[in-house]
């Protein structure tokens, strides 16, 4: 693990629990959606948020 600050590894884990609650508020967003183009963009959302958490993750390795 790299040596981060307190205040980096609080930063960090306050992104994490941001990315964390997009990545379900899309996915809940498309389980909604009734249009298709709708679902799709949700979904992709979703999707890049998940990305973003990961990378944010890899930091704590």
């Amino acid at each position: 693990m790299s040596n981060l600050s307190e205040k980096e590894l609080s930063s960090l884990n306050e992104l994490l629990s941001e990315e964390e609650l997009l990545v379900k508020k899309f996915k809940m967003l498309a389980n909604q959606a009734n249009d298709p183009t709708v679902r799709n963009e949700m979904e992709e959302l979703s999707k890049r948020h998940q990305s973003h958490f990961n990378r944010l993750y890899n930091h704590l390795n």
